[in-house]
């Protein structure tokens, strides 16, 4: 059992991932759902970007930002469950420092990545309900890459501070980073020194990013919803409504738990501290595997061409 106590020291090398604190001795059964939620994030997301790539069909604009989501899930979970495997399976604890804040930078960049995806989706929700006859000619493929790559820089700029900040502190108190993986606040929280700009600069970002978001994503479905019950039909609102169904489904599996977890942590001193780690990991966990499966089970097209390959393979 690898010992914990606190170490003098002035700058570390690596530091010491606790895993679940409190949860130890539980390791190895927690393992075991995270290993199966990793692996059908892994298979649904590269089955998603599969089918998208081979089916013409799909080359819409909102299959290349479903595909866009699927690469960010892919580097979400890639970037934290190896190692988390390898504390809970074979006692793995130490991460290189640079290394520690490079996983940093990965989950909190691609987390606002993700994000500012969920925007692009609702606009092209928005375009193809209010203004169908115009979709192709707005959302062509130069305006979806262009979506796609503010959302990329967006989260790459506004996330690079962090590995700098956390990187400038003197750390002489312990190595020993009470979580699974590392994430900003439980690293920062280490430090001797005062680390209220790096509070400040990490909840004006989550503001930010997550404010700004969420009123895009609102004002769209404000629209989308006049637009929907001003149509002359049940059927045709209902059927309308349908080709939203799996973006409300993954901007909620996104977003609640990303609530939760940062609530319990901002705000609650009274919660275990395992409950918190646990809560941080189904913010990183629970969306990767479910996109896949919400896409593929509420979308039409997405559905058929998966049975056709399936189909295909057994014949």
């Amino acid at each position: 059992m690898l010992d914990f106590n606190s170490t003098v020291f002035t700058n570390p090398s690596t530091f010491f991932l606790m895993g679940i604190p409190g949860l130890e001795e539980m390791h190895i059964w927690i393992s075991i759902p995270f290993f199966s939620m990793y692996a059908v994030a892994l298979m649904g997301n590269i089955v998603i970007l599969f089918i998208i790539k081979t089916e013409t069909v799909l080359h819409e604009p909102m299959f290349y930002f479903l595909s866009m989501l699927a690469i960010t899930d892919l580097i979400l979970s890639t970037s934290t469950l190896p190692k988390m495997l390898g504390i809970f399976w074979f006692n793995y604890h130490e991460i290189n420092f640079h290394a520690c804040l490079t996983q940093m930078f990965f989950i909190h960049a691609f987390s606002g990545v993700e994000s500012g995806l969920f925007v692009g989706m609702a606009l092209d929700r928005y375009v193809a309900i209010c203004n169908p006859l115009r979709h192709s000619s707005i959302l062509t493929n130069s305006v979806v890459a262009q979506v796609g790559i503010v959302a990329l820089l967006r989260g790459l700029v506004l996330m690079t501070p962090h590995p700098f900040l956390v990187s400038r502190w003197p750390y002489c108190r312990t190595n020993v980073v009470p979580h699974t993986y590392c994430e900003h606040m439980a690293v920062v929280k280490l430090a001797c020194a005062d680390i209220s700009i790096n509070s400040l600069y990490s909840l004006a970002v989550i503001i930010l990013i997550v404010g700004t978001d969420v009123a895009c994503i609102s004002l769209s479905y404000v629209q989308i919803l006049r637009t929907v019950f001003n149509l002359p039909s049940k059927e045709a609102r209902l059927k309308t409504l349908s080709t939203c169904g799996s973006h409300v489904c993954v901007i909620l599996t996104f977003y609640i738990p990303a609530l939760f977890s940062f609530l319990t942590h901002r705000f609650s001193k009274h919660i275990p501290r395992h409950t918190h780690i646990l809560l941080a990991n189904m913010y990183l966990l629970v969306p990767p595997m479910l996109n896949p499966i919400i896409y593929g089970v509420r979308t039409k097209q997405i559905r058929e061409c998966v049975l056709q390959l399936f189909m295909t393979k057994i014949i």
